[in-house]
């Protein structure tokens, strides 16, 4: 087993990928660690694959994954783990904007004893336009999960091979490694990383994915607070919404009564209350939401049984002296 597995997702950045190489090398050539780099291609159209395929012919340390089409960059990371042979996990794009220099740095935190440790770009060289809206979601993830990160969105991290045992990423749940790690009770920390501006190739990000990472940001959310417990959230609404049209129906109940009893009032007539139509829908949306959360238990029952819901570390046994 290698000490380190540096994986690199690729996805047409042909004229970065020999010089990454050339930097790793020089980065980690008088420390006593063996290594290797995989790389993935994630479908690039471009000469990605052949640079890749010369890379890992040149040198037994290197190692070439190649995807049919474009799956995103989840899905390249997850392969990559699968693959690596690594006891820690060094992630870094291929678009040299990541310096390989900061690898033993990542690795020196690593043996203070943290399980991942997180790249904060504190000089980013980028566009605005990339900058400000990434401030402000790094902002909602932190105050959302309490995991205290500068930069969730940083591609440069470390991690030890034991947190992808209990944690599996897909869709875009790539950046939410540190959540999803810290929830399972393994140690996160960050450190400041040089950021270099992009020399070759261009950004693969729009602005779609802030809406594709906000919906992964409430998902990850419900993961690890209620994943266990989904009817402490659906039960709850649920009992709510139920609870305020209950309470509606019989407002409306009582007065409609009063007006028949008095005749000083005009009679009420219920289906002209726009609130009568709003208390129906609460209840049945209630009965709905307690139903989904029941179905939930019983699906969180089964996943239960076939997976330890607990982080164990280590265990011991205590014999009496």
């Amino acid at each position: 087993m290698m000490n380190l597995s540096i994986i690199v997702p690729v996805y047409n950045e042909q004229d970065s990928l020999e010089e990454l190489v050339r930097q790793i090398d020089a980065s980690l050539v008088e420390s006593s660690l063996s290594y290797e780099v995989v790389f993935i291609d994630d479908g690039s159209t471009d000469e990605s694959w052949k640079r890749i395929v010369e890379l890992a012919n040149s040198h037994p340390n290197r190692l070439g994954i190649r995807f049919r089409r474009n799956f995103g960059k989840a899905a390249a990371l997850s392969a990559g783990f699968e693959y690596a042979t690594g006891s820690v996990f060094v992630t870094m794009d291929a678009d040299l904007q990541d310096d390989p220099t900061e690898i033993k740095r990542l690795l020196a935190k690593i043996n203070e004893g943290f399980d991942c440790v997180s790249g904060w770009k504190q000089r980013r060289n980028d566009p605005w336009h990339k900058v400000y809206p990434s401030l402000v979601f790094n902002w909602m993830i932190t105050r959302l999960t309490g995991v205290a990160l500068h930069d969730h969105n940083c591609g440069l991290k470390a991690y030890r091979r034991e947190i992808f045992k209990e944690v599996q990423i897909y869709g875009e749940m790539h950046r939410f490694i540190p959540v999803l790690a810290a929830a399972r009770g393994f140690r996160v920390s960050e450190i400041v990383v040089n950021h270099r501006p992009r020399t070759t190739g261009q950004s693969k990000y729009g602005f779609e994915r802030f809406a594709k990472g906000f919906l992964d940001l409430l998902t990850v959310c419900f993961l690890t607070s209620f994943r266990y417990r989904p009817q402490h959230l659906l039960g709850t609404a649920g009992i709510g919404l139920f609870a305020i049209g209950t309470l509606g129906l019989i407002w409306l109940s009582f007065l409609w009564c009063v007006s028949r009893v008095f005749t000083f009032m005009s009679p009420i007539h219920l289906h002209e209350r726009a609130v009568f139509y709003f208390a129906i829908v609460a209840m049945l949306l209630g009965i709905q939401l307690l139903s989904l959360g029941f179905l939930a238990e019983l699906i969180t029952a089964v996943t239960r049984s076939s997976s330890s819901p607990f982080a164990i570390s280590d265990t011991t046994k205590i014999t009496p002296s």
